[in-house]
């Protein structure tokens, strides 16, 4: 499987400021081309890259008040390895987050899939969320949480997933938020997904159903969308003025949904 990524920002700072990117694929690829630049003011600048945890790759520089552009571009052979399980992960990936209330939507989970484990668990919560939820661009606010979306049954990938993270929380399953580039999606974006531990190994789980599960690319994992934004900006007011994303794959695959499914 051969898989060709890019994105494209625009952006205008109002103050020098700190800058976060989580826009590049995840470590652990097979990368065969990769390219990442930043031009501020018609100069270039160079970022520092700091991997985190599940390797996921930021990178951060300090840029002038005034527009700025980024380009990034990637090709990616084969698959990768299933991700690795630490025990503290399944610790961590429990508890409720900011975005994932999940001690507040545990009678809600207890009820609608008590006695359900496994893939059968994963099946039920993706069809409950995807069956109760209208995706809506534009429907929900950036600091809307898993249980402001069940309430306005509508929103983006991220609402998805993070209903979908905090409803198996609220069944002790350890679950997180991924960030990918979805060959398949449409329309064309970054993409956010749920990933669950069950049956021994972590697993795929996309309520939206909008791109193959086995094409997607991994960026950023993490607790939520406050730990998988694609920019984080401090010390100015940052205006994000133009975005494109590509993602394309040589063979776009079924998406087998009586098979769980690895996220590369």
């Amino acid at each position: 499987m051969k898989r060709t990524v890019s994105s494209h920002l625009e952006i205008y700072l109002y103050d020098t400021a700190d800058l976060i990117f989580s826009i590049a694929v995840a470590e652990g690829a097979q990368f065969t081309s990769e390219k990442l630049t930043f031009v501020s003011n018609g100069q270039s600048l160079e970022a520092t890259e700091i991997v985190g945890r599940h390797g996921t790759r930021l990178h951060r520089l300090i840029a002038n008040t005034g527009p700025m552009t980024i380009d990034y571009f990637c090709e990616v052979e084969g698959v990768i390895a299933p991700p690795s399980v630490d025990e503290i992960d399944l610790i961590e990936y429990r508890r409720p987050s900011r975005y994932c209330e999940s001690d507040t939507l545990m009678p809600t989970a207890a009820a609608e899939f008590a006695g359900l484990e496994g893939k059968a668990l994963l099946d039920a919560v993706s069809s409950w969320v995807g069956d109760r939820l209208s995706y809506v661009p534009g429907a929900s606010q950036p600091t809307d949480g898993a249980v402001a979306t069940m309430l306005a049954r509508q929103g983006v990938c991220r609402d998805y997933a993070h209903l979908v993270v905090a409803l198996l929380r609220g069944l002790d399953v350890p679950a997180r938020l991924v960030s990918v580039y979805a060959p398949g999606l449409s329309p064309m974006d970054f993409h956010a997904v749920a990933e669950a531990y069950v049956e021994g190994a972590w697993h795929v789980v996309d309520a939206t159903t909008l791109a193959p599960r086995s094409s997607l690319l991994r960026i950023a994992t993490g607790q939520d969308a406050s730990e998988t934004a694609f920019l984080s900006q401090h010390w100015a007011g940052v205006d994000l003025q133009y975005l494109e994303v590509t993602a394309v794959v040589d063979v776009l695959p079924m998406d087998d949904i009586t098979q769980l499914v690895h996220l590369n």
